[in-house]
């Protein structure tokens, strides 16, 4: 869930970027697999300034499983 906050004064905001990825499976016997990861642009960091505020939105394969069989 995504929440919608005012930038604070004397803050600005780090950009992103969506790389999306296509790994090919063993012809007949594995499919395509996808891949999707939002990057921080660090370079727009300032060191001492905002350089240690980074979050990132990783998951792993198994959380997914495990809420997956939570909700079944």
């Amino acid at each position: 869930t995504w929440k919608l906050e005012d930038l604070p004064k004397n803050k600005k905001v780090v950009g992103c970027k969506w790389i999306f990825k296509k790994r090919e499976g063993i012809m007949s016997v594995e499919n395509a697999r996808y891949k999707a990861r939002l990057l921080a642009k660090r370079f727009t960091q300032v060191e001492g300034i905002d350089y240690n505020e980074i979050f990132s939105p990783m998951v792993k394969h198994y959380s997914i499983k495990i809420v997956m069989e939570i909700v079944n």
